[in-house]
């Protein structure tokens, strides 16, 4: 089985007007042609916000915690 992906711009007009994505997933399989849209992930930054979260807590249940520590020490 052959896997690539293509930019759309190297196939036939008739063929890429169809296609909504820049990018095609090529591939083969049992003497059949393929082509996929490929739809290229972009990058997210959600997952670096609090450098030191494991994702166990969120910043509300964190904020509450602090609160709470707070008027203990009070």
């Amino acid at each position: 089985m052959t896997e690539m992906v293509l930019d759309i711009q190297t196939l036939p007009e008739t063929v890429f007007s169809r296609i909504s994505t820049r990018k095609v997933k090529f591939f083969e399989e049992n003497g059949t042609i393929k082509l996929t849209p490929f739809f290229e992930e972009k990058p997210r930054f959600d997952h670096l916000i609090g450098m030191f979260s494991d994702g166990k807590i969120s910043i509300d249940d964190f904020l509450e915690e602090k609160q709470q520590e707070k008027e203990l020490e009070l």
